[in-house]
């Protein structure tokens, strides 16, 4: 559960912090560790990378907090909450105070990854030739996708306003260890951020291999990168890096839509990724939170309960749609959104359904037909789906297919309001209420921060 007791200093105060679990990972683990002791050897590094990985997967961030909570501000049409957490009623009621706790450990927690991967990237010469391509390429690949995903909480969409004067969030590129009048770290823009993240995830892609067990691989940058250039309106680049994907052959559609969502039965059962995942955050019964099943699943699969679908979410799916399957009434007939009941379910960040929707808009788009036509990639979603071929699409065709396949996964609801620059509720999509605030604490400490626009300090 949220313990809101847990207060952190974000960039400012975020030290070494060597964390792993045994269990999970096969490593020992640590706890605070002063850098000039820790980090001697090349398993000193990989400890690190662990660390920075084990960071990601806290419930605030890449264990579903920073997806559910763009979400929560933009659903209000689509499900009614039920929980009793102020500040996750705070962002459903697109009012957030500046010293919300989530908002403020999704900052803290995605500083702690950045600054875990700083330290990794600062002692690369303790790594082997032939270990140390892939190593940097997942420092980088944790950082630029930590750094796409602040920057799209804390900062104004690519397409509100000017990117280049719009401020987003702090670039660190070196390792906080102690906290000196350099650490007073100024908002870069939006648009500098967002290059970070690109320059970062490029090089991750061109360096790390293939295949990288459950770890980040070439193809997890690329996914990424298509995912940052669709929001960016970039879509050359977007259907440039989905083809890198899905021609690949390294992933597969699972051959049932519900199998991307496996559920063990409530057992603390660990289960891998599937053939369809292109990165995921492990999760097990010793390790992590998937925060997904803690608030979309009822109390009959280990939830709370507090995210209730509502009927009409369901009355644009076409009756042949196997996708409605995943919605289901637990027993006390509230409709719930089935695929997070497992507790110990893996985090999917990013799988390869969304890359064909993202090459058929980018490809729509554009004209082309990079890869394969938009209609094409649509009827390959379709298709799975248990759906008819379309003999032509439209870009609602394709919105909506979005919006049947990725539902309640990845902030989709916000981010696609955005970009499509489209009312969010009762907000348009350029309101100072659909951006995070500054966390007060951050301000506080740090006299170079700025708030964001509608938030007093």
């Amino acid at each position: 559960m949220k313990k809101l007791n847990k207060i952190y200093i974000g960039a400012l105060s975020t030290v070494l912090i060597l964390s792993a679990c045994n269990k999970q990972l096969d490593l020992k683990p640590f706890q605070q560790i002063q850098q000039s002791q820790a980090i001697l050897t090349a398993q000193d590094v990989q400890i690190t990378l662990v660390g920075a990985y084990n960071r990601a997967g806290l419930s605030d961030l890449y264990g579903g907090g920073a997806l559910l909570y763009a979400d929560l501000m933009a659903t209000q049409t689509v499900l009614d909450w039920q929980g009793t957490f102020q500040g996750l009623t705070q962002m459903v009621n697109q009012s957030i105070p500046i010293d919300n706790g989530f908002v403020n450990s999704t900052w803290s927690d995605g500083y702690q990854v950045i600054n875990q991967a700083n330290n990794v990237l600062a002692n690369l010469s303790k790594v082997s030739s032939a270990n140390a391509p892939r190593t940097e390429g997942e420092a980088k690949f944790l950082r630029g996708l930590t750094y796409f995903d602040l920057v799209r909480l804390y900062g104004k969409a690519w397409n509100d306003g000017d990117p280049n004067t719009n401020l987003g969030v702090p670039i660190v590129l070196t390792p906080t260890t102690v906290i000196t009048s350099a650490s007073y770290v100024s908002r870069s823009t939006v648009a500098q951020v967002y290059q970070q993240a690109i320059t970062d995830l490029t090089d991750a892609e061109n360096k790390l291999p293939a295949t990288n067990s459950f770890y980040a691989n070439k193809y997890s940058a690329s996914a990424i990168l298509a995912r940052l250039y669709l929001q960016k309106g970039d879509y050359i680049n977007a259907a440039t890096e989905a083809n890198k994907v899905i021609s690949s052959a390294k992933f597969s559609l699972n051959a049932n839509y519900a199998d991307e969502f496996p559920y063990p039965g409530g057992t603390a059962v660990h289960v891998d990724n599937t053939s369809e995942d292109v990165f995921a955050i492990q999760v097990t019964g010793q390790q992590g939170t998937n925060a997904f099943n803690t608030y979309f699943a009822s109390s009959d699969n280990a939830g709370r309960g507090d995210i209730i679908i509502k009927d009409s979410f369901l009355g644009d799916f076409e009756d042949a749609d196997a996708r409605l399957g995943i919605y289901n009434p637990d027993s006390d007939g509230n409709l719930r959104c089935d695929k997070f009941d497992n507790e110990f379910g893996n985090v999917h960040i990013i799988r390869l359904a969304e890359l064909y929707l993202i090459r058929a808009e980018a490809n729509f788009r554009l004209g082309t037909a990079t890869g394969a036509a938009p209609v094409d990639d649509v009827n390959v979603i379709r298709t799975r789906a248990g759906l008819g071929d379309l003999a032509e699409v439209t870009l609602d065709d394709i919105m909506l297919e979005r919006r049947h396949e990725l539902a309640f996964e990845g902030g989709f609801f916000l981010h696609d309001a955005k970009r499509l620059q489209q009312d969010v509720g009762a907000l348009p999509f350029g309101s100072n209420k659909l951006v995070f605030p500054i966390p007060l604490q951050d301000i506080n400490a740090n006299p170079k921060l700025i708030q964001n626009p509608g938030y007093g300090n």
